[in-house]
């Protein structure tokens, strides 16, 4: 192999990473592309829309949470209402379920 063969395979080589890197770049473009038209990236591009976005799952988490704790405080004080071999906790499960009666007949 000769000088000049030398230098042209290297020119071939560099010819040919020039080649690759050219592809992954394009690769990236597309890549980032796609992902700003994720609905991820579209709803917090706008702060409208992601103060919207918060603000109903805030709204959900308050009301499942509020839901959660109405559905398991009641099926605690009922249970509790039905002990009636422990008087002072019978009675106070009495005296809240009467309580709870009270106020939906109110309403």
């Amino acid at each position: 192999m000769t000088e000049g063969d030398k230098k042209n395979t290297g020119a071939g080589s560099e010819d040919q990473t020039q080649d690759t890197l050219a592809r992954e770049i394009a690769a990236l473009r597309a890549e980032v592309a796609h992902l700003n038209t994720h609905r991820f990236v579209r709803i917090h591009n706008s702060i409208p829309r992601l103060l919207a976005f918060n603000f109903a799952r805030g709204a959900a988490f308050a009301l499942g949470t509020l839901l959660g704790a109405s559905m398991i405080l009641s099926a605690l004080a009922w249970t509790v209402s039905q002990i009636e071999f422990l008087p002072v906790i019978g009675e106070w499960g009495a005296e809240i379920v009467r309580q709870i009666e009270a106020a939906a007949e109110a309403q």
